[in-house]
């Protein structure tokens, strides 16, 4: 695939990446720590699933339907709460989706049938809806989209951070407080695991601003710099004025659907991951997590490079196609290899670099044609439609496996869907998002 040449750096050039070099060092690590603490919360139920179902006798489909149940609650109102976020600002509603999660979180200690599971999954979902396009939506506020995917990708490290670390954790949790104070080690889970939520969401009123010019740690000269790189950038998009436009635009929708087959597989990781490493024949909760959490290391590699080169060649299509396809390989093994843990790691290696790079360069798109009051809509729009596929992902896996007693077949299917998404990316055209 041809490449743009890369500018040489001119003195204007250097001074806006070292400006850049700070706005990153000070906004992209916090934004990283808050989705660590969002993706913990969102997904330890798939740790949980090891105790809490034989406990509350949950079946395979009910534990997929509860899991996914999250994402209606983030369908229904993503969008009112991206909008709320640009009316607000983002310090003051970031905080409130990161507290509210928080509490949410801790009372699924409280579980004790289906119903209460799948009432508390939806109340998750509606709490954290608005926190990933809010922060994507806040991103554009900052970087231009020739230096967005790389904050992107650093930023949804957090997917991959928060699987290395949180699985291990998760496992020594659940083993290492069972029966303490008469709970079971999965409620121990739950609460623990909701305090950096709170804690990060109330520093976040103090720490975060809601735009350029509130940043008093920036010069009036660099604010002016940041200023100048996002409105060049800006000119190059499509206005919309109203809400109503970004649902009459047809990429909008062609995007939703490019997104929604990358979550697939996003979340039949997240939610699936400690139960596809036990079915190798692994035993004990922590050798589980720390098996868990192999594939996520591949991950943060592969979406940092993959990242990087993106914005070095102003390239996105084939930068989302070839991890995709990627991700469809691995699954595709998995099924083949399940009766060893050694294959098996090495196959989901394979599948986490790729689907989990595919989301953070994916925002390139849509960033790079969509402009004015209807991006925020648009934004929320994708993610909330792409992300009915973390409903759809773990309750067909569920199903499947109850179905048919086997998790090949599910692994196939992701595979698949994988390869419909690279198809569509590929009628994207070049000369919108190649920036």
């Amino acid at each position: 695939m041809p490449m743009p040449a890369v500018a040489a750096e001119t003195p204007a050039l250097a001074r806006e990446n070292a400006v850049y070099r700070k706005v990153v060092r000070r906004i992209v690590p916090f934004l990283i720590l808050c989705y660590v603490a969002s993706y913990l919360d969102r997904v330890n139920v798939g740790f949980a699933k090891l105790q809490m179902s034989d406990d509350l006798g949950f079946s395979e489909a009910a534990y997929g339907l509860g899991a996914g149940l999250f994402f209606i609650g983030y369908f229904l109102l993503e969008v009112p709460s991206n909008l709320m976020l640009q009316r607000v600002g983002a310090r003051t509603w970031i905080a409130r989706i990161m507290i509210s999660w928080g509490l949410v979180s801790a009372a699924f200690m409280f579980v004790t049938n289906e119903a209460t599971f799948y009432v508390l999954r939806f109340l998750l979902g509606a709490a954290e809806a608005g926190f990933y396009p809010g922060v994507i939506l806040y991103c554009t506020y900052w970087f231009p989209s020739h230096r967005r995917a790389r904050v992107i990708a650093m930023f949804m490290s957090a997917i991959p951070v928060a699987g290395i670390f949180g699985n291990p954790l998760s496992g020594w949790i659940i083993d290492g407080f069972q029966g303490v104070n008469g709970w079971q080690g999965w409620q121990w889970m739950f609460l623990l695991e909701a305090v950096p939520a709170l804690l990060v969401g109330v520093v976040t009123l103090f720490y975060l601003d809601d735009g350029v010019r509130d940043a008093k740690w920036l010069t009036d000269e660099e604010k002016a710099v940041v200023e100048r790189a996002v409105a060049d950038d800006s000119a190059h998009r499509t206005v919309h004025g109203r809400v109503l436009d970004a649902f009459r635009e047809p990429r909008v929708w062609l995007m939703c659907l490019i997104y929604f087959c990358f979550v697939m597989g996003q979340y039949a990781l997240t939610f699936w991951m400690p139960t596809f490493v036990e079915s190798t024949g692994i035993e004990g909760n922590v050798a589980i997590g720390v098996l868990s959490a192999v594939p996520f290391v591949a991950a943060l590699v592969a979406m940092n490079l993959f990242g990087r080169s993106a914005d070095k060649r102003r390239e996105r299509r084939w930068h989302l196609v070839i991890p995709s396809l990627m991700g469809a390989v691995g699954f595709s093994l998995a099924a083949v290899w399940n009766g060893s843990t050694t294959l098996s790691l090495i196959a989901l290696s394979v599948a986490a670099a790729g689907v989990l790079t595919c989301a953070p360069l994916f925002w390139s798109l849509p960033t790079a044609f969509l402009g004015g009051t209807a991006a925020a809509a648009g934004l929320a729009i994708i993610n909330s439609v792409g992300n009915l596929a973390g409903f759809v992902s773990p309750y067909m896996i569920g199903a499947l496996k109850d179905a048919t007693g086997s998790a090949s077949i599910p692994m196939y299917v992701l595979a698949l869907t994988l390869v419909v998404g690279a198809v569509a990316v590929l009628t994207t055209q070049k000369q919108v998002v190649n920036r």
